[in-house]
């Protein structure tokens, strides 16, 4: 049984400054409520209710959501506002959490290596903090249900355009059912000229401690970090590795422009918000001038 979660949650947040000089992009909203809680929300799903954060500078804004607010609560009960106070006692219950901090910012590999005495000897998930998913069943209960087919670390994969792989982690291998496939060798960032495939590692990763071998054997690569695909490039040479096919949608939540579609997407879901959100849309959209 699968119960560990890790969630690296270290990383600067360039892209979001000047609001991420002091606030962690993981807890910029999605409406109300912060991106990292939906992250956490999935995994408690899929059972992994034992999360392990790994979290950097200016990152104590984490620690305090998931942790109780007791003159909030007071306040909140006082008024009469039981709709809020039980939404907010309930965040402390979602998982149990610990924190760890990530002395320098050395890679992905890196930050998963700090979950070393966190899982001991069981296999644990990896759930990135910036990365919201959408599917049917869950995403990670889907991870989970192939590990425990195979017994074998697998990765979730996403189709992109062969002109963006540069951006991240792919994978080369067969497709041995629709949907899934056995990874044969995996390259961080390539060129899109020789990249092995369009299939993309997409921010899901069901992981065995036999990784922390490969990680401290791997010597530094992109960007001069430890990156977790080439230590799954070094494991998957002795064990098996498999890969299992979006059928979903993912929303990047490391960029503005994702950001603010997120934002849109979910807000149209909201019954208290959908029908004066999609009016104002039509309102802007009537107005803009044609190009």
């Amino acid at each position: 049984m699968i119960r560990k979660a890790v969630i690296p949650a270290a990383g600067l947040g360039t892209r979001f400054l000047p609001v991420s000089k002091s606030q962690p992009k993981e807890m910029l909203p999605i409406v109300d409520k912060p991106v990292i809680q939906y992250v956490i929300e999935e995994a408690a799903d899929a059972g992994l209710r034992d999360v392990l954060m790994v979290i950097g500078k200016s990152k104590r804004a984490i620690e305090e959501h998931f942790d109780r607010n007791f003159e909030l609560e007071n306040a909140l009960a006082a008024r009469g506002r039981e709709a809020e106070l039980e939404a907010i006692r309930r965040i402390s219950t979602i998982a149990r959490m610990h924190f760890v901090w990530q002395r320098e910012l050395n890679g992905l590999g890196d930050a998963v290596a700090y979950a070393r005495d966190h899982v001991a000897n069981e296999p644990f998930a990896v759930l990135l903090g910036d990365t919201l998913i959408e599917s049917d069943p869950p995403l990670t209960r889907q991870l989970v249900r192939v590990f425990e087919r195979f017994r074998d670390p697998v990765v979730l994969l996403e189709e992109v355009p062969r002109e963006k792989v540069h951006r991240y982690g792919v994978i080369a291998g067969t497709e041995i059912e629709p949907g899934l496939f056995k990874i044969t060798d995996l390259v961080e960032k390539p060129d899109p000229s020789n990249a092995p495939s369009n299939l993309a590692i997409a921010g899901r990763y069901l992981l065995v401690p036999e990784i922390f071998e490969h990680i401290d054997s791997t010597p530094r690569g992109k960007n001069n970090e430890i990156q977790l695909t080439d230590a799954m490039r070094s494991m998957v040479k002795n064990r098996p590795m498999y890969g299992l096919k979006l059928n979903g949608r993912r929303y990047d939540i490391g960029n503005r422009l994702d950001f603010l579609k997120t934002n849109i997407i979910y807000g149209l879901r909201r019954p208290d918000l959908r029908d004066d959100l999609a009016a104002y849309i039509r309102e802007l959209a009537a107005g803009m001038p044609k190009t």
